[in-house]
């Protein structure tokens, strides 16, 4: 027993030398290759073992042929150990290269694709990792284009808006200080028709800041959407009559639902103010709200169909966006092309979405909000 454990110990001593100056030696060369690193592991290895063993060799007093037997032996694992260390080395160096050059080109603003071939599973986990980031960064890059686009529409549309009502301001005014004004008062009619106006395109555009900002102050309190649809039939009554337009709200079930009123009387306020625009004289823009289906059965649904002929397929999905108007056949005589990008943000505020599908002669807007408990 006492040999065994002494020869425990020469081998524990020599192994440990061996492994101290490795240890030394990775610490120098952290910053090295990582085949560098898989070297001097396998150069450890085996003058850990060759170290031991020399250790007992020589306190077992083993003789000269006994102890070169052992030595090539031990010569002959290191070979086969470093060779073995130094091709794992150079496969993954070339591994990491290849991605290092696809993770290049990904974030010079192209796509990652991962470099064909087998890899350890850390090297391909990472390259489903930046694969999947990839698509990611081209799904933001997509939206922020659409947006970049979305804002210079808007840009252009509010030049265009704010510039036709100033310049009849500028022109009256001026009308009326030089006193060649003929009929003052409708002068004065006038100016306050146009100042509302653009009273109502600022605060259309302060709204929509707020939304972009994450900043829309909600007040939630329960209420039936039977009182919000009445609210909003009793606001564009006025504007249905002189378009000569039927509003119709009969099926509008008393389904509780908690969310900010007065925001909620703007969603519906502008769908029908925008629904009411694009219908014909004699046409009839129907208001329902309902439960969900079975799949939805925690949401209330609100729509507004119109009888505006539908809208172009490829113009659906860009309903929604900020100052989008569609064709000239669409485009209303005032406003900015904001109302319904204000309805997604107050919708989206209030946990639920908007949608918009085209029906039997004219379009349907859908409003998804969640039901109250």
């Amino acid at each position: 027993m006492r040999d065994v454990l002494l020869i425990a110990l020469f081998a524990f001593l020599g192994a440990a030398a061996a492994g101290l100056l490795g240890a030394l030696a990775l610490r120098a060369l952290r910053h090295r290759s990582v085949a560098v690193s898989l070297t001097v592991v396998a150069v450890v290895s085996v003058a850990a073992m060759l170290a031991g063993t020399l250790a007992v060799a020589r306190a077992m007093f083993l003789s000269p042929h006994d102890l070169t037997v052992v030595t090539t032996v031990c010569a002959m694992a290191a070979v086969v150990s470093l060779a073995t260390a130094l091709l794992l080395g150079r496969w993954v160096v070339a591994r990491s290269n290849a991605l290092t050059l696809a993770a290049r080109s990904f974030g010079e603003g192209g796509s990652f694709a991962a470099p064909g071939g087998g890899a350890t599973a850390e090297l391909a986990g990472l390259g489903r990792e930046l694969a999947a980031t990839s698509e990611k960064l081209a799904r933001s890059r997509e939206r922020e284009r659409a947006l970049d686009a979305s804002r210079r529409e808007l840009v252009a549309w509010i030049s265009h808006d704010l510039r036709t009502p100033l310049a009849g301001l500028r022109a009256m005014a001026e009308a009326l200080e030089d006193g060649v004004a003929e009929d003052p008062q409708r002068y004065f009619r006038q100016i306050r028709t146009e100042v509302d106006r653009l009273n109502s395109m600022v605060g259309d555009l302060f709204e929509l800041s707020r939304i972009h900002a994450g900043a829309l102050p909600l007040s939630p309190s329960r209420m039936s959407v039977y009182d919000l649809v009445g609210d909003a039939l009793a606001g564009a009554g006025p504007l249905a009559r002189e378009h000569g337009v039927h509003l119709v709200g009969d099926t509008v079930a008393e389904v509780p639902v908690e969310v900010d009123g007065k925001e909620m009387t703007r969603v519906l306020g502008n769908l029908l103010v925008n629904a009411i625009r694009h219908t014909p004289a004699d046409g009839t823009v129907a208001v329902a709200a309902r439960r969900g289906t079975d799949e939805e059965r925690d949401t209330v649904v609100l729509s507004v169909t119109d009888g505006c002929g539908g809208i172009s397929e490829e113009d659906l999905p860009r309903v929604f966006d900020t100052g989008w108007r569609g064709s000239e056949a669409r485009t209303p005589p005032a406003g900015a092309g904001l109302g319904l990008a204000i309805v997604r943000g107050i919708v989206e505020a209030h946990a639920g979405h908007a949608a918009v599908r085209n029906v039997p002669g004219g379009c349907r807007f859908d409003v998804v909000l969640p039901a109250a408990r």
